[in-house]
């Protein structure tokens, strides 16, 4: 992650100080809006969304949104490096070598179904 975007860490002392001041379900959780606080991020991406409620994280201007919906803003803009990207992912896997549809099974079991549809459509190409 570090090699791939260099910016991507908040430091520890940034984001510290705000971890008391906020009250989530998952108190596990708070480290994470700190410190998306703290980077001035603008979304946070996760499957946990019941966990950051909107009351909680709005007021800070930060979305919270499952990694599938954000794979399809992504998608969207940018198909060509979205598809190279899941074709990259696809090629590192091994012994057996997924094909399309099993990459496209094994998404759906982690729950992002609108993008597996996306890696079927998109098949040939990846």
């Amino acid at each position: 992650m570090r090699e791939a975007v260099p910016d991507w860490e908040v430091d520890e002392s940034a984001w510290t100080p705000l971890v008391g001041n906020m009250k989530l379900p998952d108190p596990d959780d708070q480290h994470v809006l700190a410190a998306a606080i703290a980077g001035h991020t603008d979304c946070i991406v996760t499957a946990n969304l019941r966990d950051f409620p909107a009351e909680i994280v709005d007021p800070y201007g930060i979305e919270v949104i499952h990694p599938d919906r954000f794979i399809i803003n992504q998608w969207d803009p940018n198909h060509i490096a979205t598809m190279t990207t899941f074709k990259g992912m696809r090629a590192r896997l091994r012994n057996p070598k997924p094909t399309p549809e099993d990459f496209a099974q094994a998404l759906e079991r982690n729950d992002p179904p609108p993008t597996a549809q996306r890696i079927r459509d998109a098949a040939e190409l990846i």
